[in-house]
């Protein structure tokens, strides 16, 4: 799936450079230049993963670490710091602040995407690229597609993502403001009966291959996704 990443560098050549390579690899990006301009577009629409530099103009990157981490709704969004500082303490500082990986400048283009799906596949598995499997049923997000035992399964791109981000949290139940935050986005006002609608078309999706059943309606909480047959 595609993430929206947010590149928080003030550096020109440096943050073209990310941003370029990112967009390369089928990611949305944004661009900030300072603490103040990220925190103002975190504000505005919340990213799916920050790269975060160490220094900037107004702040450090490890400050602005700890204050995302200190708020409920930025507690859980994955970062990754830029740094041009190799040494242990310093990498280790990073990550005490609440960094999810670092990256040393100078840094190549594999390596910082390899960095970036690893974290996701941690923090947001849902934005990974790789195949999840679940009782012979596998959605490849890369292709776009979905087969169930031997059968290929079409549905609309909307149906599409909401079954990945429930394919990669089965067993949990998930209210319809939980499923609207993470597959509409936090900052996307739609009723929340939409979401009943987005089901019912997945399961009719589903059905042919006889995994309808997989998606349960959990009575006054929401629904989740089974493991198992």
């Amino acid at each position: 799936m595609t993430a929206s990443i947010l590149v928080v560098e003030d550096e020109p050549a440096i943050q073209e450079l990310v941003c370029v390579t990112l967009v390369r690899n089928g990611h949305e990006v944004r661009r900030a230049g300072n603490a103040s301009e990220a925190s103002a577009a975190i504000a505005d629409s919340l990213p799916d993963l920050i790269l975060l530099d160490w220094m900037l103009p107004d702040g450090s990157g490890p400050a602005l670490t700890r204050r995302l981490r200190g708020e409920a709704r930025t507690r859980e969004l994955p970062i990754i710091m830029l740094t041009a500082r190799a040494g242990d303490d310093d990498k280790v500082a990073g990550l005490e602040a609440g960094a999810d990986d670092y990256v040393t400048k100078p840094f190549s283009p594999r390596e910082l995407e390899a960095r970036i799906q690893a974290v996701l596949r941690r923090r947001a598995p849902e934005l990974s690229r790789e195949d999840v499997r679940i009782e012979g049923l596998v959605l490849n997000p890369a292709a776009r597609t979905i087969v169930g035992d031997g059968i290929e399964l079409r549905m609309g791109p909307t149906e599409f993502q909401l079954l990945h981000f429930l394919m990669t949290h089965t067993d949990r139940v998930h209210t319809r403001t939980q499923i609207l935050d993470q597959v509409w986005g936090d900052h996307v006002f739609i009723e929340d009966r939409t979401v009943d609608v987005h089901i019912r078309r997945l399961r009719d999706a589903l059905e042919p291959a006889g995994y309808n059943d997989f998606v349960e309606t959990v009575r006054g909480a929401g629904y989740r996704f089974r493991s198992k047959r």
